[in-house]
């Protein structure tokens, strides 16, 4: 459902460039005015058909080497995997029945007797193992070998058991089985098994036509659920407004989480469409490097934090489409703890860290100047611009720089920046997220500490969580992680993006993945 936020009656309305404020909403409105009255007729060729909007190619529905987020999804509803997560990242069985740690180095699964691929061979531990051993040759250049870089063996003792020997113990070890991380193809699977893919997921591969389509259908073999849904038609149209004149034309049944903030309320107010949301995990922050001379103060942090309005960046500029941020996993993540300190706008408290920490405002009112490197993405522009308004407000002087996303990661990874505007996307769901970016042991390129982040306690609790095994343990570790993490503010937290999904009214209601997988599609009711 589509959720209307007020404005708080103390705070002054978010202030932006008028021109920033008209140009999507006002070109979408002339557009929708302009459009056809009429609803087009369903684009979807046969009955119970659906017709999915994405925003991009599938580069490679090979599961071993797929990495993009639109191949993953579609993969996900392909093959099965050895596990699966809860929406609070809970393991679960997938083609595992079971699972034990005989000892910290060793992982063992059962797995299920009655998978079948959609060509009708069973699924064993040999295809399992068959798997694994593709993404962990070095000829074969998957890009997830690196997440088995521990493994140092695969046994499969029998059609039902596969077992992982690893070099050290790894806590984490099983969050890179998950679907649709890792999917598990037959045995026999060559190079060339992209065009031809055999999975055991609830649907089967049919065709792919580059930078156009990707049609599946229902997968007979399937030994779960069957899904109602006959066939999936995953239409590819990189232009978001496009997208939603398919949509409101209703050549387009579907699309999740591909429209800007400012277009979603408007489509939701068509008759023959709604809107379903759910509060998702993708992580929008300011990156800080902690060598600059300034940045590398925690007053300065902690003043920076306490002069950003979130709550009305949240409501203005994602239409209330996210929620504010206390740190970098997601509240709904078994781990999360939500007892740190939390930062609302006090621009008194912001003055005094500031002059406390020796930097007063000169003549001009101007105490210090930074620079903010940013993606040129439309969004993330007038989101530094707004920053740039709210730290004026205390003395900063904010210098915007919008670059390349490419360039942005480019600098973030050689320290060449001061502050950053970057998003995690899905790499947050899972505590081994802590030591990727906040151990000492990280600074790129063996890990993603960019900002040069240094805490001896922090270095220490990161290494307990890689192996502490038992989950009650491990969260009471990561709680204390967290609460040093939002004193330190290596990060400055902004929000997690909702999940969300402009479609057409008559799916009915249905219940969104908070990490925006396409697993919904199995239990839909029907296309038609």
């Amino acid at each position: 459902m589509l959720r209307h936020v007020s404005c708080p009656r103390d705070r002054a309305p978010l202030r932006l460039p008028r021109v920033l404020l008209f140009t999507v909403t006002s070109l979408l409105l002339c557009f929708i005015a302009s459009a056809c009255s009429s609803r087009a007729s369903n684009a979807s060729a046969t009955p119970n058909t659906l017709t999915f909007l994405l925003e991009s190619n599938p580069t490679n529905l090979d599961p071993r080497l797929a990495t993009d987020a639109a191949s993953q999804h579609i993969d996900g509803l392909l093959f099965s995997s050895l596990l699966e997560r809860d929406a609070q990242m809970n393991l679960h069985g997938d083609l595992a029945e079971s699972w034990e740690t005989p000892d910290p180095t060793t992982w063992v699964f059962h797995l299920r007797k009655d998978v079948r691929f959609n060509d009708g061979r069973l699924v064993t531990s040999a295809d399992v193992k068959s798997t694994f051993d593709f993404i962990r040759a070095p000829a074969n250049k998957s890009a997830k070998r690196g997440a088995f870089r521990l493994v140092t063996s695969i046994d499969a003792p029998d059609p039902a058991t596969i077992v992982f020997h690893l070099k050290e113990p790894y806590a984490s070890f099983p969050i890179n089985l998950v679907r649709p991380t890792t999917g598990i193809v037959p045995a026999n699977a060559g190079t060339d098994f992209g065009r031809k893919l055999t999975g055991s997921g609830p649907f089967q591969f049919v065709s792919q036509t580059q930078d156009d389509e990707v049609i599946v259908e229902r997968n007979p073999k399937f030994s779960g659920t069957a899904p109602k849904l006959e066939r999936v038609r995953f239409r590819i149209v990189p232009d978001a407004i496009v997208r939603a004149l398919e949509l409101r034309k209703g050549s387009g049944d579907i699309e999740i989480s591909s429209l800007t903030p400012d277009i979603i309320p408007v489509l939701a107010k068509q008759p023959a469409l709604a809107l379903t949301d759910r509060p998702g995990t993708n992580f929008t922050y300011l990156g800080v490097n902690l060598e600059d001379p300034i940045l590398k103060r925690r007053e300065v942090r902690q003043a920076l934090a306490y002069a950003t309005d979130r709550e009305a960046l949240v409501q203005y500029l994602q239409h209330g489409q996210a929620r504010v941020a206390a740190g970098i996993l997601p509240p709904n993540h078994w781990a999360y703890e939500p007892n740190v300190t939390q930062y609302s706008l006090d621009t008194a408290r912001a003055e005094k860290l500031l002059d406390e920490a020796g930097l007063p405002r000169g003549a001009n009112g101007i105490r210090f100047a930074i620079t903010l490197k940013t993606s040129t993405d439309e969004q993330f522009r007038v989101l530094g611009s707004a920053l740039q308004e709210q730290w004026r407000g205390v003395g900063v002087d904010l210098e915007l720089r919008p670059l390349e996303f490419a360039t942005v990661l480019s600098d973030a990874i050689k320290g060449n920046f001061q502050l950053n505007l970057l998003r995690w996307v899905g790499a947050n769901n899972d505590p081994d997220i802590f030591e990727f970016v906040f151990s000492s042991k990280r600074f790129p390129p063996d890990g993603a500490n960019r900002g040069h982040y240094r805490n001896p306690r922090v270095d220490v609790l990161t290494d307990q969580i890689r192996v502490e095994m038992d989950q009650a343990k491990r969260r009471a570790l990561c709680s204390e992680v967290q609460k040093i993490l939002a004193d330190d503010l290596p990060y400055l937290p902004l929000w997690f993006t909702d999940a969300t999904s402009v479609h057409r009214r008559s799916l009915g209601p249905f219940e969104l993945s908070p990490t925006g997988d396409f697993d919904f599609l199995a239990r839909l009711t029907a296309a038609q």
